[in-house]
């Protein structure tokens, strides 16, 4: 008899658990529960049994067979991170199970003529005010999103 198995549905109660005590955002908590189950799926066992090896190989496997990019593996190797750490609370071999370098790339650079080009096809006055604000910021699209005219400071202009 010997050791008694977790049900995966506990599992994933711990964690999400674990997730919404972080404050994780609601998109990162379903990605990360389904990395995590896909992980398992892969290997036929509860996560729980699995361990370092199982992440190297499954790291190799996302990217040489489903041809990941390395920043996808990387969120999947941050999933399976948060998993034995903060769910299972094990010691997680950051050397043995590194996340894949991304390769760095530069920015795209449109010339004077593109933006001029980008902003006139605006249908209206409201996104032309959105992508030159974009523009001449350097926000992120979410930000603008939640950007209120009590921030803008009009003063400084």
């Amino acid at each position: 008899m010997g050791h008694k198995e977790v049900p995966v549905t506990q599992l994933r109660k711990q964690m999400l658990e674990e997730l919404q005590r972080r404050n994780y955002s609601q998109t990162t908590v379903n990605s990360y529960l389904k990395i995590v189950e896909s992980f398992a799926k892969h290997f036929g066992r509860s996560p729980d049994q699995l361990g370092p090896e199982q992440i190297r190989t499954y790291q190799v496997y996302l990217l040489n067979e489903r041809k990941l990019g390395v920043r996808t593996v990387g969120h999947c190797t941050a999933a399976l991170r948060f998993f034995f750490c903060k769910t299972l609370k094990r010691a997680y071999p950051i050397e043995e199970v590194p996340y894949p370098k991304a390769p760095r790339r530069l920015p795209i650079i449109l010339t004077r003529e593109e933006v001029v080009r980008l902003i006139d096809s605006a249908s209206n006055l409201f996104h032309r005010a959105m992508l030159i604000t974009l523009y001449s910021t350097g926000m992120r699209r979410a930000e603008l999103c939640r950007l209120k005219v009590e921030d803008i400071d009009s003063t400084r202009c």
